[in-house]
C-alpha cells in the first residue's frame, strides 16, 4: 500500500503545480499560439506543463526517500537516483528555453544527449536484458577498461541505454500532437510497471515506488491537460515522460519488454514516418507534418477524445498482456503489434479522410 499512497500525493502534488505552473507560463508569454496545419486548438495554450511533473515527482519520491529505510533500495542505488535528477533537470532548462525561443531543431537535440549522458555517468544503464529464448543476457560482462574510466568500462550496456532512451524520449516527443496522449499512456506506463514490480516474481518494492509516483504525478497533470487541454506538456514534458518510462525500463532490468509494448505502437510508427520522410519522400526525417498515426486517425473520422481513448487502449491492452506473458510470448505480442501498425498504416491510407476541426 506505501507505493500506493505516495502515487496519490504525487497526483495531489501535480494536480496543484499544474495550477501553479499555467499562471507562470501565461505571465511569461509562454504559450503555444494555434495556426495553420498541426495547430489547430482553440486560443492561446501555455506550455511548461512537463515542470508540474518533475517538481512533484521528485518533491514526493523526495519525501518518500527521506522517510524509508536505506535497506529498501536494494534495486536502485543513490549514484543512479542522482543521476535522473540531474538529467531531468536538463530536460527541463533545455525545454523552458525551446518553448519560450523555438529553439532549431539542431539545438533542441543537445538537451537529449546531454540527459542520455548524464544518466550514462550515474550508471543507469542496461546492465541486463531477459534472453527471450531463455536466461539472461549479460551487457556488462565484455566491456572494456578499467573502472576509473566510468561509462566505457561497460560500453555495451551504454550503448543499448543510450539509443532505449533516446528512442523513449523522441517516441513520445513525436507523440505529442493530440490533447492527454502522452500524459495519459505515461501514467498508464507507469502504473503498470508498478505492477510488474509489485505481483509478479520480480518482486522490487523499491522500482514499483518508483514506478507508482511517476503514475501519480503524470495522472495529476493529465486532468489539466485531457481534452480540451488547459495546459500542454511543451518540449520538457514530451521527452521527461519518455525519459522516465525508459529509465523504469532499464534500472532495474528486464522490463524494457513491457515498456516496449507500452509505447510499441507509437514508436513503430515514429520509425516508420521516418523511413517515408527519407526514403520514399526524399526530405529531412525531422520535418515535421501530420502523417503520424495520431493524425490519421482524426483523419479516418474519429474525434480527438476517441483518437487518444484508442492509443490509450492499445498501451493498455499490450502493456497489461505482457506482465503475465513470458520473454518469447513476449517478443510474439511485438510481431502482433508490427502486424497491427501495418493494417493500420494501409488503413489510415486507404481509407477515405474526413475534416476536423478540433484537432491540435
Amino acid at each position: 500500500m506505501i507505493p500506493i499512497i505516495y502515487g496519490i500525493l504525487a497526483f495531489a502534488a501535480s494536480l496543484v503545480l499544474t495550477f501553479f505552473v499555467r499562471r507562470f507560463s501565461f505571465s511569461r508569454g509562454i504559450v503555444d499560439v494555434p495556426g495553420e496545419g498541426r495547430k489547430k486548438h482553440r486560443g492561446s495554450i501555455p506550455l511548461l506543463g512537463g515542470t508540474a511533473i518533475f517538481l512533484s515527482f521528485w518533491i514526493i519520491f523526495g519525501a518518500a526517500y527521506f522517510f524509508s529505510e536505506p535497506s529498501f533500495w536494494k534495486t536502485i542505488s543513490a549514484r543512479q537516483i542522482i543521476g535522473v535528477f540531474i538529467a531531468g533537470a536538463v530536460l527541463m532548462i533545455f525545454g523552458y528555453l525551446d518553448d519560450k525561443y523555438s529553439l532549431r531543431p539542431r539545438v533542441q537535440v543537445w538537451g537529449p544527449l546531454l540527459a542520455v549522458a548524464v544518466a550514462l555517468l550515474f550508471d543507469v544503464g542496461a546492465r541486463f536484458i531477459t534472453n527471450p529464448f531463455g536466461g539472461i543476457l549479460r551487457l556488462d560482462t565484455y566491456g572494456f577498461g578499467a573502472a576509473w574510466m566510468g561509462i566505457w568500462s561497460i560500453f555495451p550496456a551504454n550503448v543499448v541505454a543510450f539509443f532505449w532512451l533516446f528512442g523513449t524520449m523522441y517516441t513520445t516527443k513525436v507523440l505529442d500532437g493530440l490533447d492527454g496522449l502522452v500524459s495519459g499512456i505515461a501514467a498508464i506506463g507507469g502504473f503498470l510497471i508498478f505492477l510488474f514490480a509489485t505481483i509478479t516474481k520480480y518482486v522490487q518494492p523499491d522500482v514499483a515506488l518508483l514506478a507508482m509516483i511517476f503514475a501519480g504525478s503524470a495522472a495529476g497533470f493529465l486532468v489539466w491537460n485531457f481534452y480540451p487541454a488547459k495546459i500542454f506538456l511543451g518540449e520538457s514534458g514530451s521527452l521527461f515522460c519518455g525519459f522516465m518510462l525508459g529509465v523504469l525500463a532499464v534500472i532495474a532490468g528486464g522490463k524494457i519488454a513491457i515498456a516496449l509494448l507500452i509505447i510499441g505502437l507509437p514508436a513503430l510508427d515514429l520509425l516508420w514516418v521516418m523511413l517515408r520522410r527519407v526514403f520514399w519522400e526524399k526530405h529531412s526525417f525531422a520535418l515535421a507534418d501530420r502523417k503520424h498515426l495520431h493524425f490519421r486517425l482524426l483523419d479516418l473520422g474519429l474525434s480527438e477524445r476517441q483518437a487518444v481513448l484508442t492509443l490509450y487502449l492499445f498501451s493498455i491492452l499490450f502493456g497489461g498482456v505482457a506482465l503475465f506473458l513470458p520473454s518469447r510470448e513476449k517478443l510474439a505480442a511485438l510481431g502482433i503489434l508490427i502486424i497491427l501498425m501495418i493494417i493500420l498504416s494501409v488503413l489510415t491510407v486507404l481509407w477515405p479522410k474526413k475534416d476536423k476541426s478540433c484537432q491540435k
